[in-house]
């Protein structure tokens, strides 16, 4: 008998039908809760500000494995189809990036970067000088983490829902998303492909969009790139972007611009460090920008050089080649 696969949440594991026992299964009854930056289901306790340490968060739940795929989100009429299409082209349309007036061009991402100043928090320097105590236990926990991978371990990279069965596992290609989740105004997506939707089970079954090797475990040493959940949003004359990552270092932490592009760099919970570049819709102010440390999140506000509505926070990569295209040829930017 041919396997399926067991839609129950936090499962993923394939099963026989016909030998499907009433314990088989180890599973979330509940809904995924987001709050205050912390990741969780609401039929346990357990929380993680890690998006990848969430999707691994055991079941909580015994019980049978269940075949039945969840139903994808309803459409209403098929007259909505030609409204969705008039907004799809309206969209292609805005993100195209904001229309300088005549006298106005968008400038090089090219351009050099300036530091942003920084602020620290009262709450921030508190919670350091508590992480300094426990700083060297940390250090040896890390270091006494064992060296056999358990059969069952899930693969840490953002995406993949594979477990370790043994070393054949780790000839198996991996699919996973190179980039980090963001949830925006309803919606869910990865950074590194973008394929929106404000339904969750569907946002967790995308399949990864980056081809490369399961990772089981930690390092052992050394800093751990992870993905880290932020935000954006905007005023009049100011957007903000808040990244969550608690107990940020101000001194290995800094962020960088220009007039058109961002680069993020935080040291975060001692080891974890999360790297993003973003090309901006619009166009700032960097020397008007800052970045607000606080204990809980990281917030960079940046000034608008115009005040005007963005219809995004990045501009999509085949806009930008297309300007470094007009760039090189000495057009000006439409």
């Amino acid at each position: 008998m041919m396997s399926v696969l067991c839609y129950n949440k936090g499962c993923g594991q394939r099963f026989n039908p016909e030998d499907n026992p009433d314990d088989g299964c180890t599973y979330h009854p509940g809904v995924p809760v987001f709050h205050d930056a912390l990741k969780g289901w609401s039929c346990c306790k357990r929380r993680t500000t890690d998006f990848s340490d969430f999707l691994s968060i055991p079941g909580c739940t015994k019980g049978p494995h269940n075949k039945e795929k969840p139903p994808e989100p309803v459409k209403t009429e098929d007259k909505k189809d030609s409204t969705e299409d008039l907004k799809s082209k309206f969209n292609e349309y805005v993100i195209q990036g904001p229309k300088p007036v005549e006298s106005f061009q968008r400038p090089s991402a090219d351009e050099p970067f300036v530091r942003l100043q920084y602020k620290v928090s009262p709450s921030l320097k508190q919670a350091l000088e508590k992480l300094k105590l426990s700083e060297v236990n940390d250090q040896e926990k890390s270091e006494n983490e064992g060296e056999e991978v358990k059969i069952g371990t899930s693969c840490t990279n953002g995406g993949c829902s594979k477990t370790f069965a043994g070393p054949e596992s780790n000839e198996e290609t991996c699919l996973y998303h190179a980039g980090v989740p963001i949830f925006h105004e309803g919606m869910k997506y990865w950074s590194c492909c973008k394929r929106k939707t404000s339904d969750f089970n569907t946002f967790l079954s995308q399949e990864g969009c980056t081809r490369g090797n399961h990772f089981w475990r930690k390092k052992d040493s050394g800093k751990k790139i992870v993905p880290c959940r932020f935000d954006w949003h905007q005023t009049g004359s100011q957007v903000v972007i808040s990244i969550y990552a608690k107990n940020a270092v101000p001194e290995l932490s800094y962020v960088e611009g220009n007039s058109t592009v961002l680069k993020i760099h935080i040291i975060f919970e001692g080891e974890k460090e999360f790297d993003q570049e973003i090309n901006l819709w619009g166009v700032i102010d960097v020397k008007k920008c800052v970045m607000n440390m606080s204990a809980t999140k990281i917030e960079i506000a940046m000034k608008k050089a115009e005040p005007m509505s963005w219809a995004r926070l990045d501009l999509p990569p085949a806009k930008i080649l297309q300007k470094e295209k007009d760039s090189e040829n000495g057009d000006v930017d439409d």
